[in-house]
């Protein structure tokens, strides 16, 4: 780890524990982090940075034990199982935390480029490329006017009805390095969908990753595809 890097680790555990701090005492922390009140007070007020092991273990464990707690009290589910998580896809600085947490956690490789689905995974992909100094690419269900060559993938789903994911060709090269990410993982089609599009593109797959998982078939699904690391910050069964 170069010193950017370090930096930067210790940047994003403050953000965490500023982030943890907003509802609780110092004391309430300390008894979260298990680090010391006085310690806490300094790293939240910009007095010192924590050391970059300390840092490491905020952002990796304590990181996301806390995120995933703050993403379950914002998910709403209504009568018929279906998902309303606005208050965190609208949320950037949220998701912004996100991203180190679960690159940390899940250990992704760095990619060339974080590709998602339009239009609920763009606030996350943007969160995901922008820690790993990625590129954006985000496939629709529509095709783009004035672009003439895409990577085109179609499913039929078990109710019938036909889903396609058009992406730019020229948004993933030959031998790039590919993450997939989404807001949510159900069923796990739309995942299946992109990581075919990596695939045709000839893109190397660096892993998967959900905000939220319903279940472990979308999981499953992913698996069986790559064996890239794939996860999600919260699963609700």
């Amino acid at each position: 780890m170069n010193r950017a890097e370090k930096a930067a680790l210790q940047l994003q555990a403050v953000a965490v524990l500023r982030m943890l701090k907003e509802t609780r005492t110092y004391e309430e922390l300390s008894d979260v982090t298990g680090l010391p009140a006085g310690d806490l007070n300094r790293y939240v007020n910009g007095h010192v940075l924590p050391g970059t092991e300390r840092a490491s273990e905020v952002v990796e464990s304590v990181g996301r034990e806390a995120l995933a707690d703050e993403l379950v009290a914002r998910v709403e589910f209504d009568d018929e199982g279906y998902v309303d998580n606005s208050e965190v896809v609208f949320d950037q600085s949220f998701l912004d935390l996100v991203a180190p947490v679960a690159a940390e956690t899940f250990e992704f490789e760095s990619p060339d480029v974080v590709l998602t689905a339009a239009t609920d995974g763009i606030t996350l992909g943007a969160a995901m490329a922008s820690f790993f100094d990625a590129r954006l690419a985000y496939a629709k269900k529509s095709k783009e006017t004035a672009v003439e060559e895409f990577i085109e993938s179609r499913q039929r789903l078990a109710s019938g009805i036909e889903l396609t994911y058009y992406l730019p060709a020229s948004a993933v090269d030959a031998g790039d390095t590919v993450l997939v990410v989404d807001d949510l993982i159900r069923s796990g089609e739309t995942q299946e969908l992109l990581l075919d599009i990596a695939l045709q593109g000839d893109a190397d797959v660096t892993g998967v990753f959900a905000l939220i998982a319903v279940g472990d078939e979308g999981m499953d699904r992913a698996r069986a595809i790559t064996d890239a690391p794939v996860g999600a910050l919260t699963t609700f069964e």
